[in-house]
């Protein structure tokens, strides 16, 4: 099997692994990873196929809130146990609630410097019959307002509703997205909760359906999408350079993309604020934020045309 089938029928999404080593083979050096931009400039300038992987620390730097830290809580809970199927069955409004302050907050922030470099980026190799994918863990649609084009999305979206009666996916921006939840959903421990009535939650527009709609994202627990996934395994395949950008690498299956590409000798480039349980795996190691190590990395290279 290949490398992501390997791991689909026992992975879901939140599962954590202590282990840092990687079964997919020996790679090619295990030295400390280089942090020469200049170097890597010159790996990136031969590149014909790049994939980004991207992860919560890109939209960090958009001001979006991810779930670790001083943000692990919304109001009295750990968020991980709102965003899950269990807590969406028994408590709708709740988590309703919680998404609804999250995606207010996606709503009201602009893409940053990393999110446009990576657009930029692939606009311009494409001219080049060169090509980008974005796989993100992301859920902000950030990546899409920066103009993005080729984005894998692998939890899912904010900006989408999927019904839990006939299964529609629709994209959905509404702000609110139901009247119901208008000025609700605030994080502060001391606001109870408003308790509303599961028919007057977001519901279905389809034909005769009216069903509960949830948000299409990836609650913990849940496996990710197998077409999505399919989708992920043939880019990394192909692809000649991967970049492992804002993200923490300990949500599987997600940190091991970058591992697995670099078992197979290809150049592996990680952006992030420290080092992570996977730098080491990795040829080149940026340290700082993003959108300030990144739109020096992809910028336009003095050998294209």
């Amino acid at each position: 099997m290949t490398m992501l089938l390997q791991y689909r029928a026992v992975v879901s999404l939140g599962r954590r692994m202590c282990s840092t080593h990687v079964t997919g083979g020996p790679l090619v050096d295990t030295a400390r990873p280089k942090s020469d931009m200049s170097e890597f400039r010159e790996v990136f300038a031969k590149a014909k196929h790049i994939a980004i992987i991207t992860g919560a620390g890109v939209s960090a730097e958009s001001g979006l809130p991810t779930f670790r830290g001083e943000h692990e809580k919304w109001r009295k809970w750990q968020s991980q146990d709102l965003a899950s199927p269990e807590a969406f069955s028994r408590y709708p409004s709740r988590v309703w609630e919680f998404y609804h302050h999250r995606r207010e907050l996606a709503l009201n922030k602009t893409p940053n410097s990393a999110h446009v470099a990576i657009a930029e980026c692939e606009a311009r190799l494409k001219k080049q019959g060169r090509s980008v994918v974005v796989i993100t863990q992301c859920i902000d649609n950030l990546h899409q307002q920066a103009g993005s084009k080729h984005v894998l999305r692998i939890h899912g979206s904010l900006m989408e509703t999927r019904c839990l009666t006939c299964g529609d996916v629709d994209v959905n921006k509404r702000s609110p997205i139901c009247a119901a939840l208008k000025n609700k959903g605030s994080p502060d421990p001391n606001v109870a909760d408003a308790d509303i009535p599961v028919d007057k939650l977001p519901r279905c527009s389809e034909s005769e359906c009216n069903g509960l709609l949830r948000p299409n994202v990836v609650f913990f627990g849940e496996t990710l999408d197998s077409h999505i996934l399919t989708k992920v395994e043939k880019e990394l395949e192909v692809c000649d350079l991967c970049l492992v950008v804002g993200t923490s690498s300990i949500v599987y299956p997600a940190a091991m993309f970058g591992p697995q590409v670099a078992s197979r000798g290809v150049p592996v480039a990680e952006f992030n604020l420290r080092t992570t349980p996977k730098s080491e795996y990795f040829t080149h190691h940026f340290q700082g934020p993003c959108g300030t190590t990144l739109p020096v990395a992809l910028a336009r290279h003095e050998s294209e045309v």
